[in-house]
């Protein structure tokens, strides 16, 4: 079972929270596009601290195997990156780890099995200004598995005159990463320097551009897309151009259109006028309220005919409601429970919250406490996509997210009382 397995690890990070870095780990890389050991990969160790630092590095021998030798003597978390045809893998360390095994893949410029699952773009319009923040969603099937990778590895186009305000990218698995795309020939036209691992890798771009009071918008997908999603406030007319859009169930105060199957370079053009601010809710991306999203009115219960389908129909939205719900920087962050993403900014709060401590054992207990209580939230996370797209049974579920609530609730106790001493 896959959430069993994560839980083991969970739980065994809450009961190395106050242990110490084993001296050794060991380990081995598997090439999963061979099904054989990946021999002569460079193994790097990493520590998470304000700055990730270089501890020690290896190759993998003939079997794969490889040992590295931490030199921190504190609970510190590590990273293990393999280094396979250009491409960086990684796994985490958390304090305690004594094994690691690393999967990777055979990479190459272009593999087929590539296609785009969803474009989701939520707009909010002001006064001289609009905001968007757009978010694709790709998926890597390639059989034999490959790894994507080159100077074009997926290529996206902006309005002209969009300015970006931040990029982010996260493979399948993983944490957000800033990811800044490369500027191609024409205007507003974008690529990613980002490898396409086997599974599902998500970008997110925010940007605003100039608005006076209307806007036409003129799409187009370099990949086939399953959907393309424009979310806006109620307040914010939408006029699309041909019947390509079609009106879905409205999300957290938010009217939803959806493009359903649209080929490779198709053009899809839509205006919008007016003003209107994302409302709060639909901003909100703790757990809490995720949680409350996913366990509210089942959404083929839900009024609206949407894409005209049967009330008793699946709703066609509900395999990106996580990604709707949440908003697109909660999306990013619904991956695995420990991962290289988030290493600095998790860090570097743990860091400063160390520094306000002289105790040594607050330094130790409390910055474990904080990467702990982070890592269980994330795990949360993936718990309720499982639940929504239908990957765990009730049963389950209800025992598992009994399970993690008590150790969130223990975590945090745990953190407390180190911030009180």
């Amino acid at each position: 079972m896959k959430f069993s397995s994560r839980f083991r690890s969970l739980t065994l990070l809450v009961l190395s929270v106050s242990s110490c870095f084993a001296a050794n780990i060991t380990g081995t890389v598997t090439n999963k596009t061979t099904n054989k050991p990946s021999s002569g990969d460079d193994v790097v160790l990493i520590k998470l601290a304000a700055t990730m630092e270089e501890e020690a590095r290896t190759k993998s021998d003939a079997t794969g195997a490889f040992t590295l030798t931490s030199k921190s003597q504190e609970n510190s978390p590590h990273l293990v990156r393999v280094t396979h045809q250009g491409v960086n893998y990684f796994r985490p360390a958390p304090p305690g780890t004594t094994s690691v095994e690393v999967e990777v893949y055979d990479a190459a410029k272009e593999v087929a099995g590539i296609s785009g699952l969803a474009d989701i773009t939520r707009l909010q319009a002001d006064n001289g200004r609009l905001d968007a923040i757009q978010m694709w969603i790709v998926k890597n099937e390639s059989k034999p598995p490959r790894t994507q990778m080159s100077g074009n590895t997926f290529e996206i186009t902006l309005p002209e005159g969009a300015v970006i305000d931040s990029s982010l990218a996260a493979g399948p698995g993983g944490m957000p990463v800033n990811s800044a795309p490369v500027p191609k020939g024409e205007k507003g036209h974008y690529s990613y320097l980002f490898p396409l691992r086997p599974g599902e890798t998500r970008f997110q771009i925010s940007y605003h551009l100039p608005y006076s009071g209307s806007f036409s918008f003129n799409r187009q997908s370099l990949l086939p897309m399953s959907d393309v999603v424009v979310m806006l406030p109620k307040s914010v007319e939408f006029k699309p151009t041909g019947n390509d859009f079609q009106p879905s169930n409205d999300e957290k105060g938010m009217t939803v259109y959806v493009a359903k199957g649209v080929p490779a370079n198709k053009q899809l053009a839509f205006s919008i006028s007016g003003i209107g601010q994302i409302p709060r809710e639909a901003q909100e991306g703790d757990a809490e309220g995720e949680q409350a999203s996913a366990g509210g009115v089942p959404a083929e219960n839900r009024p609206g005919g949407g894409l005209g389908t049967p009330i008793d129909a699946p709703d066609p939205l509900h395999k990106y409601r996580w990604w709707l719900l949440g908003g697109l920087a909660a999306a990013l962050v619904a991956g695995a429970f420990y991962m290289m993403g988030r290493r600095q900014p998790a860090v570097t709060t743990a860091a400063r919250a160390v520094q306000q401590n002289s105790s040594p054992l607050n330094k130790t207990v409390g910055s474990s406490s904080d990467l702990l209580v982070q890592a269980l939230k994330e795990e949360l996370f993936q718990l309720e996509s499982d639940k929504i797209q239908g990957q765990i049974s009730a049963a389950e579920y209800g025992e598992a997210k009994a399970a993690l609530d008590l150790l969130i609730k223990r975590a945090v106790s745990r953190r407390n009382q180190v911030a009180k001493a």
